[in-house]
Parts: C-alpha cells; structure tokens; sequence
C-alpha cells in the first residue's frame, strides 16, 4: 500500500476511535456525570455507568496490549473484563477510568500511525488477528457500550 493510502486509511481509523461519526463520542457521553449516579442501578440492567466505562478500560487495555507485545497474557474472559458486581466507583477512581481509556487509545493511535506497522499483517503471536482487525474491535466495541452509558443515563434522568 502506498503511503499516502496508508495515511488516509490510519486517518479513518483515527476518526473511528476519537470523534462521533455517527455517534456520541465516549468522552460526551460520560461528561458531567453526576458522582453520585456512577455507582445507581437501574431495575433490570446488570450493569452501572462507573462499571461499563471500567469495563471499556480493562477490554481496550487489553486489545491495544495485545496489539503491542506479543507477550501479554490477557484477562480470563468473561470475569476479568468486568468489574465485580459489588465493586463501586468514585469521583476519584472515575476520573482514572477516563484518564486511562484516553491514554490507552492514544498509544494504539500512535501505534497505528508508525509507518513501519503493517496494518494488515497477522500478528505472529494471535490466531490471524491484525492491528487494523483490533482498531475496528475498539471502536466497535466502545461504540456499543458507549451507546449502553447513555442509555444508563437517560433511565438516570441524566441525559437530554
């Protein structure tokens, strides 16, 4: 693939991970949580806001370590890619969640933009996963649950 190919197509991947296209990017939809809605159940859902954006840290983590280091062991699925039911969130530890998903991506991001990365290569270490296969499973992946907090929100009361 020719160079200038390969930089629109890692600028779509980009715009895939960052902005909205079409939808509410992650960073909207978890501005202004209230503290005391991250931990609030809503009857029939399993699941809380603070528990769905933890759950998008721990599974992007893992994608983007995947991706880098042919090393990593990844978390027992399905168990290790939630939080504990019980466990609960604070402003503190929330701010954490966002402060590592952004840095998460932004390391794949830059990832994606070395030249010398083969965006359609097989990983040595995988099972025919590629690193463009694993920049769309994040922004599908976060896509879905994104979609799931404003959906928390908007039972919350929270949500215009």
């Amino acid at each position: 693939m020719d160079q200038q190919t390969r930089k629109n197509l890692v600028e779509q991947l980009r715009s895939l991970l960052v902005e909205g296209n079409a939808h509410v990017t992650f960073e909207d939809a978890c501005a202004n949580v209230p503290p005391h809605l991250l931990n609030q159940a809503v009857p029939g859902l399993p699941y809380t806001v603070w528990q769905l954006a933890e759950h998008i840290r721990i599974a992007q983590w893992d994608i983007v370590e995947f991706s880098i280091d042919p090393n990593h062991t990844s978390p027992k699925w399905p168990d290790d890619y939630w939080p504990a039911p019980e466990s609960k969130g604070d402003a503190a530890s929330w701010q954490a969640t966002l402060t590592q998903i952004k840095h998460d991506r932004d390391r794949f991001i830059a990832v994606l933009g070395d030249s010398s990365q083969d965006l359609f290569a097989p990983f040595p270490h995988g099972t025919g996963q590629t690193l463009f296969r694993e920049a769309l499973l994040i922004g599908d992946h976060n896509a879905y649950h994104t979609g799931q907090i404003i959906l928390v929100r908007r039972l919350l009361n929270d949500w215009e």
